[in-house]
């Protein structure tokens, strides 16, 4: 876990996101993506999702799809955005 780690977060029109210092994909399915980030757990929620590519070298990630809503968390806090 690197929490020092930058990461940058692009939303385009709320269908196409990408994303660096991706650490993880540990869960996806058409309605939600869950990743690690820099130890801190992003959860992706939408409609019609689909990863588009993932590195885990790199932590370069891309998605696309109908976002409706992001949401950071680390244990019980949470910050969300949507």
């Amino acid at each position: 876990m690197q929490d020092e780690t930058n990461s940058v977060l692009t939303l385009e029109n709320r269908s196409k996101l990408t994303m660096t210092g991706v650490e993880s994909v540990d869960a996806f399915s058409d309605k939600c993506i869950r990743l690690t980030v820099s130890g801190i757990k992003l959860s992706i929620e939408g409609e019609k999702l689909k990863i588009l590519s993932f590195s885990e070298g790199s932590g370069n990630f891309a998605a696309s799809g109908e976002v409706s809503s992001l949401r950071y968390g680390r244990g019980g806090k949470r910050s969300i955005f949507s």
